[in-house]
């Protein structure tokens, strides 16, 4: 059974302040987690961890991850507005984007931020529009299918993202032409791997790849980016990835193929959005209606636009009835949202306790691309995110959107025109 970060009468208090829905952070918890990691490659001297800021794009939890010690990956203009506003300069910003329009990156180069290429052809279109920086990235793309111990993971041969190995030998050195003097190197083979196995393999593919470029193309390599796809258990019954376990992996992989290669002295960079801040997050609502046809309905006061991944693609989230944890499951439920979307669900068929209207409702592990993936459809409006600090105070690190600001960007000055 998974266990909520927060108690129901601490929920009460503050629901109490802020009406549901809305997403509650853990702040102790995030520190926690950016420590673990931190000391699970502490063996690493140049180690720093870039979260993903797509994951949870919220200044209060940047803030947090700062003081920790993180950088940030950022993927577009705005976000890379974000990291500027609170603070990350020059090498603390990763810059990892794909079809990237020219303002974007015009503004990467002028934050001096670390810009991990996702395509050869995007040398030209840097070098054209904003110059090649001495320290560049390329992300990789080995292609193919990902397997660890003959398990196939993903298949990194559909993704859009990435080099192939040929492109990255050609773009090195085509770089190295432009002035790039260090580099780093990137990929993403797999999304929410649970296994402790995942980045030491992915770790040697990139180390040995590492140890080509160079005695190919003389090449300082600087670091190399693990990214992200660490995942976290979403259903009671599956393990946690063990990151102690994970760092000693990477760093077996480390002395094995870089210590005799005389490179010793690269970085490993870490790109954790999911694993850093999804069990650091839920969704908080409440039961506020319950249907019984052909089967038996408990809708919520929350919908898709607040948590998508359900009904975008069927995915997991336990669900607490708050003051309930102890009583038998023994009731089956659709929970669902009020979109005008049948797919509008974030759970069918789940035994859980009875639930009464008015009954909180907590679905966990929404603290990564939970309210980020949010949108307007049928009106809805973005619910408030709150933040639980280690005191226990609740703080409120962005109000729910109103109507006002569902219509603030249309321009009515020529809507009557014809009338």
């Amino acid at each position: 059974m998974k266990k909520t970060f927060v108690t129901k009468g601490q929920l009460e208090h503050i629901v109490s302040q802020f009406p549901t829905p809305f997403h509650l952070y853990d702040e102790k918890g995030i520190r926690a987690r950016a420590r673990a990691l931190k000391a699970a490659f502490a063996w690493n001297p140049g180690f720093k961890e870039y979260f993903a800021v797509k994951a949870t794009p919220n200044p209060f939890i940047l803030k947090i991850l700062q003081e920790e010690g993180c950088g940030v990956d950022c993927s577009s203009l705005t976000e890379l507005m974000m990291a500027k506003a609170c603070g990350f300069t020059g090498e603390d910003i990763m810059f990892s984007s794909n079809d990237t329009p020219e303002e974007d990156f015009r503004y990467a180069r002028s934050l001096e931020a670390t810009i991990n290429l996702d395509d050869i052809t995007h040398i030209d279109f840097l070098d054209s529009i904003a110059g090649i920086p001495e320290l560049i990235s390329c992300r990789f793309n080995p292609g193919g299918y990902f397997s660890i111990a003959n398990n196939i993971m993903d298949n990194p041969g559909d993704a859009k993202y990435g080099f192939t190995k040929e492109q990255i030998f050609e773009g090195y050195k085509k770089l190295q032409q432009l002035g790039a003097k260090r580099f780093g190197l990137h990929a993403f083979l797999a999304s929410n791997t649970t296994t402790n196995d995942y980045y030491p393999e992915l770790a040697k593919i990139l180390f040995r790849l590492a140890v080509e470029l160079k005695k190919e193309t003389g090449a300082q390599i600087k670091f190399i980016n693990l990214s992200g796809g660490v995942g976290i258990p979403y259903r009671p019954d599956q393990d946690p990835v063990d990151i102690a376990v994970v760092g000693e992996g990477v760093r077996r992989a480390f002395e094995e193929v870089l210590v005799p290669a005389g490179m010793e002295d690269v970085s490993i960079y870490t790109e954790l959005g999911r694993y850093m801040l999804a069990p650091n997050g839920c969704l908080v609502t409440r039961a506020i209606h319950e249907k019984h046809t052909y089967k038996d309905y408990i809708g919520l006061d929350a919908c898709a636009a607040n948590l998508m991944r359900p009904a975008m693609y069927g995915a997991y989230h336990h669900i607490t009835v708050m003051g309930k944890e102890n009583l038998p499951c023994d009731h089956k439920y659709d929970v669902t949202g009020g979109l005008c979307e049948n797919n509008d669900k974030f759970a069918v068929d789940r035994m859980l306790p009875q639930i009464d209207i008015g009954d909180l409702v907590v679905l966990h592990d929404t603290g990564a691309h939970g309210f980020a993936m949010g949108y307007n459809y049928n009106g809805k409006l973005r619910s408030a995110e709150i933040l639980l600090c280690e005191d226990g105070n609740a703080k409120l690190i962005r109000r729910a959107e109103t109507p006002k600001d569902y219509f603030a960007t249309f321009d009515f000055t020529h809507l009557f025109d014809k009338i």
